[in-house]
């Protein structure tokens, strides 16, 4: 879905061994905006693994909850956030290891009685954390409008394919049974019976899946629906004015390719004469500009995303609730427990404040990488395109989290 840089710091450990280091003194106040919040941690060996999960990547306490300096606002519209995705923390695992269900049940239960007192809700029923060094990359991501229609008329002629009947997960025969571990591969059964990689890019556009009734829309502009399908959910305004939400359903299991990446390495992107910024608006313009050239660059990227019509007031993230703008950050749930609130302080104001984890995307691997939602409209595609910030995060995390994770180190 969102696919730039991957950066993190983080702290070699052995197991779960100091895994939260007492402090010296109580944990300190927020410095002022734009300073450090805690001193970044020893950049891992590069002889050593890189860290898979929170756990290994090393876990400290941050400054107290109630000098981070958020408004008001921002705390109610995070709050929002939080109660849509307590559902899901309440029975769903874990897998950076930091919490536990039962951990979020007090925060839980009293977060819907706190409307008024978002400010406060935050500092009462959380402490921060700081996972690895806390050296946080952001960047951004929207939900696109473009034109479409629900059926093929001149000028809508770039199908939206719903999830194919024969996309599947098998093992390919040439695949040894000793071999097969984890999930087999997305692909499709041949006319000889074996298992294949499904359509690429450049096959589906040459039509690989028409004629099969698999169409739920139109778009009108390949470029248009090329970054739709990046972003991997958006809004059809269709010929009478009205809007179709569509979201992601599923993808064909083939490579995703950056062409912001590739145009970088061909000298595309750049300050120099008949470059382009390395924006999405940059490298929209040079496809634009070179119609054919860019329609081969756009090809490289194997990747095609499916869709289905969406019955929300906002674009599902991948825990099936509405994400929101400015309140909704992707992240790796492997470093940050799904429905946590985040603290951003960065290098871009306009990222500065509360977030909640309520998504992810392919290229959002690591500690300390967050993709920011910035909702739909024009300001939404221009904040999001130019996102790329850099600073500290916090993870906050339900009182009494760092303590029980400091006594299981302990005892180990």
């Amino acid at each position: 879905m969102r696919a730039l840089l991957t950066l993190f710091g983080a702290l070699a450990l052995t197991g779960c061994a100091g895994i939260i280091p007492p402090g010296s003194g109580p944990p300190v106040s927020a410095p002022p905006s734009g300073s450090p919040i805690a001193q970044p941690s020893p950049s891992i060996s590069p002889a050593a693994p890189a860290p898979t999960s929170a756990l290994m990547a090393g876990v400290q306490e941050g400054p107290y909850v109630s000098g981070l300096g958020y408004s008001q606002q921002d705390a109610e519209a995070a709050l929002r956030s939080f109660i849509a995705t307590c559902p899901s923390l309440l029975k769903r695992e874990d897998i950076s290891g930091l919490t536990r269900p039962s951990d979020w049940e007090q925060a839980c239960e009293a977060a819907p009685r706190n409307p008024g007192t978002a400010d406060t809700f935050f500092a009462a029923y959380f402490e921060t954390a700081i996972v690895g060094s806390g050296e946080a990359f952001a960047t951004g991501y929207f939900e696109p409008e473009i034109l479409g229609s629900r059926t093929r008329r001149p000028g809508y002629d770039v199908p939206v394919y719903r999830m194919p009947p024969d996309l599947e997960r098998a093992w390919p025969d040439d695949v040894p049974p000793s071999e097969r571990d984890g999930r087999p591969p997305l692909g499709r059964t041949d006319a000889s019976g074996n298992h294949v990689p499904y359509y690429e890019r450049s096959e589906i556009e040459a039509g690989a899946l028409a004629g099969r009734d698999l169409e739920i829309a139109w778009a009108a502009d390949p470029i248009e629906f090329f970054f739709l399908q990046i972003q991997g959910s958006g809004l059809l305004r269709l010929p009478d004015g009205s809007l179709m939400r569509i979201g992601y359903a599923g993808q064909n299991g083939r490579e995703y390719v950056g062409i912001g990446r590739v145009m970088r390495e061909r000298g595309l992107i750049g300050d120099g004469p008949g470059q382009y910024a390395g924006s999405m608006q940059g490298i929209v313009q040079y496809l634009r500009d070179n119609p054919q050239d860019g329609a081969d660059l756009m090809r490289l990227n194997k990747s095609w995303i499916f869709f289905r019509e969406l019955d929300t007031d906002g674009p599902l993230g991948s825990l099936g609730v509405p994400v929101r703008r400015e309140s909704s950050v992707a992240v790796d749930p492997r470093f940050v427990p799904y429905g946590a609130p985040v603290w951003l302080d960065l290098d871009r104001d306009v990222a500065d404040g509360l977030w909640i984890a309520q998504d992810t995307g392919g290229a959002i691997k690591g500690a300390n990488r967050f993709d920011t939602f910035w909702g739909n409209g024009g300001d939404a595609r221009e904040i999001a395109g130019g996102m790329s910030g850099r600073g500290q995060a916090l993870i906050l995390l339900p009182r009494g989290t760092l303590k029980r994770l400091r006594s299981r180190s302990d005892q180990q």
